[in-house]
């Protein structure tokens, strides 16, 4: 089934990363792509430890989609293909059970990542195959073609008192 976890709120990233440590503890096979974190994001160390998760590569250092200038866009965008051309191919022929695309929805929108590509590989793949995708405005097709959909929105948030994001809790 095709799972859809979006909204300005914290915990999509969480929650994705809970499915697939469930998924894991069930001797499921998991594909745990990640987009717009570096590989210091808390969570790889966890769940690259786990047995049956697959953590695809992320950047030592990114910045943020609105401080990048058009050509860093595109040397990023380059790199997002290739992962998530990868991440799908290997999914597919290594009969990975679940695959998530964390952030997905962000690289869609901000045009790193063809939407049309990702919404074949997710309404063609086979039915054995559980997909998590989270960012923060998907495209409504995608919400169109889930099975779940969730979405998380913001009410207050440290960050609004001008708090930095904390290592451990938001990264």
């Amino acid at each position: 089934m095709i799972h859809a976890y979006y909204g300005d709120g914290k915990g999509k990233s969480t929650a994705a990363a809970g499915i697939a440590l469930r998924a894991a503890g069930n001797r499921m096979r998991v594909m745990f792509v990640q987009f717009l974190k570096t590989e210091n994001s808390g969570e790889r160390a966890a769940l690259q430890s786990v047995e049956g998760i697959t953590l695809t590569t992320c950047p030592l250092e990114l910045k943020f989609t609105y401080e990048m200038d058009e050509r860093e866009k595109q040397q990023v965008s380059v790199m997002y293909r290739g992962i998530f051309e990868r991440a799908v191919s290997i999914t597919l022929s290594d009969r990975y059970d679940m695959i998530v695309l964390d952030e997905v929805f962000d690289v869609i929108k901000e045009g790193m990542l063809a939407e049309g590509s990702v919404f074949e590989f997710i309404t063609n793949a086979p039915n054995n195959i559980e997909i998590i995708m989270t960012g923060r405005k998907p495209p409504q097709r995608f919400l169109d073609a889930a099975d779940y959909v969730t979405e998380f929105k913001k009410i207050k948030h440290p960050f609004d008192r001008g708090i930095a994001a904390r290592k451990g809790v938001e990264y």
